[in-house]
């Protein structure tokens, strides 16, 4: 797998029907820096993400399948953008101006029902109008959807425009646009997995990672927040410093084991300069020299790492990806804030106009020193 560095260009070919026969397309979107994407109208999906190591070489670093089929029935969000609401909402319950609205439980950790990543018929397995777009040596995607009012319990119709973006300089921009005609929440990520050694190559417990956030948002055995914003100071929780995934993740906590690991929201610190894009964590791969550097206008991050994958759970290699074979880091308002008035709004309303953006940008360290 080679990509032309300083050469940017974008591919389109069909990728297959849907079970209820949509047709979906696959955009392969060639950096100018050597980062190339495959992307899916199916969910958004990004189905691989190549990324060139400190010798040059191209591997594969995200999760996914090889058919439209793994996605229809096996997908774990596999690189999908997630919504209406992505996480968790305790119950499937939340009142709005008075009215309590019920949503799908798709999702019982701890045996305790709740619903999960906007539902079970959601943006993840939508089929979105796609328009490429190329701007100078940038490249991308622009993804719309209307989800109609009703649609999994939420009120009111919504429109949403994803704008994917590569550019020269091997960053990847996710931007997010939003309106409404009646008061709804939302909360939109993007669920790509990583593991910087490439697809199946063993667990990401040595990947080091460092969070700008000094709290987090501690959760019940059902994984809903209790509510309480909990200082990382002293706990397994404390990413201020660039550490490994693996150095604290077995230990006795109590947290620890109501999520099996890590599936944790951290509080980032406040932007500096509001509306505007700031640092939120960098992950890093020491045998590669791989670098993810991200940053957003979101007020949380999900990190998750993999804690129920398993060795039935196969790389488009045809490896194992096996237990914490990848790791989710996801921006987001923090789960189940419709229930929490405490946690900053996901709530909007008629007339305004939901902006976020994240950034992912792709470094190379050329000693693991």
């Amino acid at each position: 797998m080679s990509n032309p560095v300083g050469k940017s260009s974008i591919q389109c070919e069909p990728f297959g029907y849907t079970r209820d026969g949509r047709a979906v397309m696959r955009y392969r979107l060639n950096g100018a820096g050597g980062v190339m994407m495959d992307v899916l109208s199916y969910g958004g999906i990004v189905q691989r993400l190549y990324v060139p190591d400190r010798t040059g070489r191209l591997d594969d670093i995200t999760t996914g399948f090889l058919d439209l089929r793994g996605y229809e029935e096996l997908q774990p969000y596999f690189g999908a953008l997630v919504g209406r609401y992505a996480n968790r909402i305790a119950n499937g319950r939340f009142t709005l101006d008075g009215a309590e609205y019920r949503l799908p439980l798709n999702n019982a950790p701890g045996n305790i029902p709740c619903s999960l990543h906007g539902g079970e018929r959601a943006f993840h397995n939508s089929v979105w109008e796609t328009e490429p777009f190329q701007e100078g040596d940038s490249i991308g995607l622009r993804l719309r959807l209307e989800s109609p009012d009703g649609d999994q319990g939420y009120p009111g119709k919504l429109r949403v425009l994803a704008t994917y973006t590569l550019t020269p300089e091997n960053v990847w921009q996710v931007d997010y646009e939003a309106e409404c005609d009646r008061p709804t929440p939302i909360n939109f990520t993007q669920h790509i997995f990583f593991n910087l050694k490439g697809q199946g190559a063993g667990d990401i417990l040595d990947h080091q990672l460092e969070l700008c956030a000094d709290a987090f948002t501690p959760v019940t055995p059902g994984l809903i927040p209790t509510g309480e914003i909990r200082p990382v100071a002293g706990t397994p929780f404390d990413f201020r410093e660039l550490h490994a995934i693996g150095d604290h993740i077995a230990e006795d906590d109590e947290q620890l084991r109501n999520c099996h690991g890590y599936d944790t929201n951290f509080v980032l610190r406040p932007p500096i300069i509001p509306d505007e894009p700031r640092p939120a964590a960098l992950l890093y791969e020491p045998s590669s020299g791989r670098v993810v550097r991200i940053l957003t206008t979101e007020p949380g991050i999900q990190v998750y790492t993999g804690n129920f994958l398993s060795d039935n759970d196969m790389a488009k290699n045809g490896k194992s990806l096996g237990y914490r074979g990848a790791l989710a880091l996801e921006t987001q308002h923090f789960p189940d804030s419709p229930n929490h008035p405490e946690f900053p709004s996901t709530l909007l309303r008629p007339g305004e106009r939901f902006c976020s953006r994240t950034r992912w940008e792709f470094t190379i360290r050329e000693s693991n020193a």
